[in-house]
């Protein structure tokens, strides 16, 4: 039997192969803690979980109205801290190590007049996040 919690293990450049830009850095908010003083999210373990925004230089990313931004959950006891830019005035090229798919139904589209477009979506959890070796897909932005 499959788990439902099934967690895929891939590289990074599996996931984004012409390299991803990070945005920003979060704390995952956990909504059953609303009001408490500390609301992050924990993973399993109880490790801290974070947001990671990145946006994917996938030119194929933002095909079908799917959005180029990504977020990737990553769990450590303190926010990652991007690396330095290449490129002074741009955001850091990063990857992922640690790196997991988690496939889920996304039932958004779902209508109450029984008209559905639900879709396969994937959640990508990490456990670190380092600067990005340049690739072969990379070398052509």
């Amino acid at each position: 039997m499959i788990p439902l919690s099934m967690r895929v293990p891939v590289e990074s450049g599996y996931v984004f192969p012409a390299g991803a830009m990070c945005l920003s850095v979060e704390p995952a908010k956990d909504f059953k803690l609303r009001g408490h003083d500390d609301d992050q999210m924990r993973d399993d373990n109880g490790v801290r979980v974070w947001h990671v925004k990145v946006l994917d230089l996938d030119p194929e990313a933002g095909k079908f109205g799917r959005s180029k931004e990504v977020r990737v959950k990553v769990s450590a006891p303190h926010q990652p801290v991007p690396p330095s830019p290449a490129v002074p005035g741009y955001p850091p090229l990063v990857a992922f190590e640690g790196l997991t798919l988690t496939p889920w139904v996304d039932q958004q589209k779902c209508k109450a007049s029984g008209q559905c477009r639900a879709q396969l979506a994937w959640s990508l959890r990490a456990t670190g996040m380092v600067a990005a070796v340049a690739s072969p897909a990379m070398a052509g932005l």
